[in-house]
């Protein structure tokens, strides 16, 4: 009889760990691609004008004069989320990618730290992960659009700061977790922010606005995908 409850459980704990598939095959099959590789369907672009295209299973951003920043933005909001992509940017564009964020149809006001923020009807705001191509190299800093200017910039991770690629692609991870936001920049460790200001939002990818300057400039990103969280 101990014999065979024996081998009954063992079967059972068998049974149990045949049907729970390793922490990493897991999640392999959660990741959801937010872009086809082909087309722009189930994005919407918002503020300016820059142009948006796909171009060889790419989303290419490309600045024009005279126009606001723009963002191509996910047509739903996402809460807690793992986000992966690659992106390469132009040496003389500044550009970003907007996690979190939002589009009011009113204008809002909000207080922090004692100060009064407006928010006119229509503008992007929220947080923002940079892409930095500059000689300052704040690359995967958290910014916060429209609002309240920088939260975690690089000034003290200067690991981060070298780990920018000019010219190549570059792999970008954003974790959101509750008030918990962290970036990675090809694999190095860059923001650490605790937040919670904003609790959900869009994503969006953002070119940004370059004054006069007619020379078109662009931001390329592929290999978009998310991992919810509960």
């Amino acid at each position: 009889m101990r014999i065979l409850l024996f081998l009954l459980v063992a079967a059972l704990m068998a049974g149990g760990c045949a049907s729970s598939p390793s922490g990493s095959s897991a999640v392999t099959r959660r990741w959801r691609p937010l872009f086809d590789g082909h087309s722009l369907e189930g994005w919407v672009q918002r503020g300016g004008s820059a142009l948006y295209r796909v171009d060889k299973g790419e989303i290419v951003g490309t600045s024009v004069p005279n126009t606001a920043n723009s963002f191509l933005c996910t047509g739903r909001d996402y809460r807690n989320f793992i986000l992966e992509l690659e992106f390469k940017v132009a040496t003389n564009l500044n550009s970003g990618v907007q996690i979190r964020s939002q589009e009011l149809t009113s204008a809002q006001e909000i207080t922090w730290e004692g100060k009064v923020i407006k928010i006119p009807a229509g503008r992007v705001h929220g947080y923002q992960v940079e892409i930095d191509p500059s000689d300052r190299a704040w690359t995967a800093g958290i910014y916060d659009e429209s609002r309240r200017g920088w939260l975690n910039d690089l000034k003290a991770n200067e690991p981060a700061r070298r780990a920018f690629k000019q010219g190549a692609w570059n792999r970008l991870r954003v974790e959101a977790r509750g008030p918990s936001i962290k970036t990675w920049l090809n694999g190095v460790p860059a923001a650490d922010l605790q937040d919670g200001l904003t609790p959900s939002g869009f994503i969006g990818l953002q070119v940004h606005g370059v004054g006069a300057k007619t020379e078109p400039l662009e931001v390329r990103w592929r290999q978009i995908r998310i991992l919810e969280l509960p």
